[in-house]
């Protein structure tokens, strides 16, 4: 038997989307990277195929995220209603649109007081603002206030849209300004991956989750880091629907881990973010 089939432990995925057909007619940038992938079948998936694909996968729990901008709408309310129906496999992550001002602080507050979203995720490019900028500060400050952590988009956008939302130097400032905050940048910050590296390494707060590659595309410098001295600071993630869970759930084996970097890696560097997760 494989490692994959003699695993029996825990496997968290911190980065996934709940983008269905209607998502991708609303918002058709991100529907055209799926057909130059050659994916665009995954552009179709229901509830039903998420849960099948999480099982067969061995997948424990999923942190999934709405995604709120003005082109495009997949609400909070949707990915509670989500979680609702399968408690055991979804936790809900909240999204908000920081160019609304207080109606986003708002709107954060009943994410996470009201539906039990457990942390808020930031796709930049879809505000053509990078994360740094004045209008994300205050909703950093309430994440702080609401113990949930920021799941921030790093590295290039892959969709026809500027690249400078992504470049990992501007978490450097979010760190320094909200040293109580826990940021999870998501997609290893590729193309600059080397410089994610270095800020996860300079800040206790800062983590990086590998979402978005599968994993012999992993960017060489955090899988270095993953396996030396960043072993507590590499998520797993996905970026589902883009991946394929058993595919991806399945290459991670053939990483070669050692086995108490693979735990690490695939649950418990989550699970000291939020402690109750597979409660």
């Amino acid at each position: 038997m494989s490692e994959f089939q003699n695993y029996n432990g825990p496997i968290i995925d911190v980065w996934a989307n709940w983008w269905d057909n209607n998502f991708f007619k609303q918002y058709p940038r991100l529907g055209e990277l799926y057909e130059r992938l050659g994916i665009q079948g995954r552009m179709n998936l229901s509830s039903e195929n998420l849960v099948q694909e999480a099982k067969k996968a061995k997948i424990t729990k999923i942190i999934l995220s709405a995604t709120v901008c003005d082109e495009a709408q997949v609400t909070n309310a949707k990915v509670y209603e989500m979680a609702k129906k399968a408690s055991d496999l979804i936790s809900p992550c909240a999204s908000v649109d920081p160019r609304k001002g207080m109606e986003s602080i708002r709107q954060l507050r009943y994410a996470v007081n009201d539906l039990g979203c457990i942390a808020v995720k930031f796709l930049p490019f879809l505000y053509g603002l990078p994360p740094n900028h004045a209008s994300f500060f205050p909703l950093y400050a309430e994440c702080v206030e609401l113990n949930v952590p920021a799941l921030i988009l790093t590295g290039h956008t892959a969709v026809n849209l500027s690249n400078e939302t992504g470049r990992p130097g501007s978490l450097d400032d979010i760190a320094l300004y909200f040293p109580e905050l826990v940021i999870v940048a998501g997609h290893a910050g590729y193309p600059w991956s080397e410089e994610l590296v270095a800020l996860s390494w300079k800040h206790q707060n800062l983590y990086i989750d590998t979402s978005g590659h599968y994993p012999k595309f992993f960017p060489e410098p955090v899988l270095r880091f993953l396996k030396g001295h960043g072993r507590d600071k590499v998520l797993f993630g996905t970026g589902y629907p883009m991946m394929d869970y058993e595919k991806i759930t399945q290459a991670v084996f053939d990483l070669n881990l050692k086995p108490e970097i693979l735990e690490k890696f695939l649950f418990k560097n989550a699970s000291k973010i939020w402690p109750n997760i597979l409660v």
